[in-house]
């Protein structure tokens, strides 16, 4: 039987959220599955994946064929890195604690980089509310500069009046 690990989609029209499963290749897409992985949600910036990389791994070592997607996602996560290292220390030209070493490296190399693309974007956001804010005050001051010679030249006509009726 020919295991893909795959992308179930769940959600509602417009917004996918996504199951990462472990599924017979004949089964359908939504269809049933052999084991969920994790879960992929990418309406979020940057996008959510929850995943277990030690059942991944697993079922990699087991003979799972990811498909392109997939494959992207056990990527990003180090799922197939440790894989690969497993595959090195079976071979024996690795320790376990050198694999595991190595992968924390990784982990941490990898949380650091998302870490400063997600200040980045609050960053830009910032920026954005700063420009609107700033943009919002030149507005304001316009109209309220376009609004004061009016209450000049009313009282101006209200005073003219007032002496008009004076002088009758």
């Amino acid at each position: 039987m020919p295991v893909k690990i795959r992308l179930q989609r769940h959600g509602k029209k417009g917004k996918p959220f996504y199951w990462i499963v472990a599924a017979d290749a004949r089964a359908k897409r939504d269809g049933k599955y052999l084991e969920k992985l994790g879960a992929y949600n990418p309406n979020t910036n940057p996008a959510t994946i929850d995943l277990n990389v030690d059942k991944s791994v697993e079922w990699l070592q087991n003979g799972a064929q990811p498909t392109e997607t997939a494959r992207a996602i056990l990527s990003y996560k180090g799922a197939l890195l440790k894989n690969h290292l497993a595959g090195g220390v079976k071979k024996g030209a690795l320790t376990e604690e050198q694999a595991e070493a190595k992968f924390n490296a990784w982990l941490d190399e990898k949380a650091s980089k998302i870490k400063a693309k997600a200040d980045g974007l609050s960053k830009a956001e910032a920026d954005a509310k700063a420009k609107a804010l700033e943009a919002e005050k030149a507005v304001n001051e316009a109209r309220i500069a376009a609004a004061a010679p009016v209450v000049e030249e009313v009282a101006e006509e209200a005073e003219e009046t007032v002496a008009s009726n004076e002088e009758e």
